[in-house]
């Protein structure tokens, strides 16, 4: 078998949604290992060489990352990051829900029992292109996901990451402006560009109230909420 034949890749079928999200699976004809055996050797071999060791609770750079699960946009590769080095929440989209405020909150309040005044972290809010939740704008396929939630269809449509310089503008604002959240802590918007692989700022950090970046520096290609 040829490496072209190897490598193939077959988008997912529906609606276009594997068209419009970049969404593929590995070709069908693979033979792939167990999923979770690989990663269980990887570790082993992490633990050998005492790569756990000298490991922080509360992180070296300071920084609390909210992405996408895709895995394309790991932080470890993407940021470079190293263990202990930043907090990471991943759902789908990156989109901050009220499940992320709350875990913000908690890791603030305990930061604020070891740190009694001053800045506690910078959250990083990093939304990407080619994102999969674009699914959620076809009508088809947002129904259907809604009938298998029991989610109420209305309100999946805005969870739909078409513009990323556009809705990562709203999730820093709505995190901006949670009461549960310190205003020791700063926020800051990023967009990632999965085809040339660099981050973009689009709102640099700010704290609770500090709405003014938003309307002075509108990210380029933003829509209006």
């Amino acid at each position: 078998m040829s490496n072209q034949q190897r490598t193939r890749h077959v988008t997912a079928p529906g609606f276009g949604v594997g068209r419009a999200t970049g969404f593929e699976l590995a070709s069908p004809d693979q033979r792939i290992a167990g999923n979770i055996e690989p990663a269980l050797a990887r570790n082993r071999a992490f633990a050998a060489a005492g790569g756990h060791r000298d490991a922080v609770v509360f992180p070296n750079l300071r920084l609390f990352v909210i992405t996408c699960l895709d895995p394309r946009v790991d932080p470890a590769h993407v940021l470079g990051l190293e263990l202990s080095d930043a907090m990471v929440v991943r759902n789908v989209g990156g989109r901050v829900t009220p499940e992320v405020i709350n875990d913000v909150a908690f890791i603030a309040q305990l930061a604020e029992n070891v740190l009694p005044d001053g800045p506690l972290f910078e959250v990083a809010v990093i939304h990407h292109t080619q994102c999969g939740t674009g699914a959620l704008a076809d009508d088809t396929f947002r129904r259907r996901y809604a009938q298998r939630i029991g989610a109420d269809e209305s309100t999946l449509r805005e969870h739909a990451v078409l513009d990323p310089a556009a809705t990562v503008t709203r999730d820093v604002e709505r995190l901006r402006s949670a009461p549960a959240i310190s205003p020791r802590v700063t926020v800051s918007g990023h967009v990632y560009d999965v085809a040339t692989g660099l981050v973009r700022t689009v709102l640099p950090a700010g704290r609770r109230g500090d709405r003014s970046l938003a309307h002075s520096q509108p990210p380029q290609g933003a829509r209006t909420p």
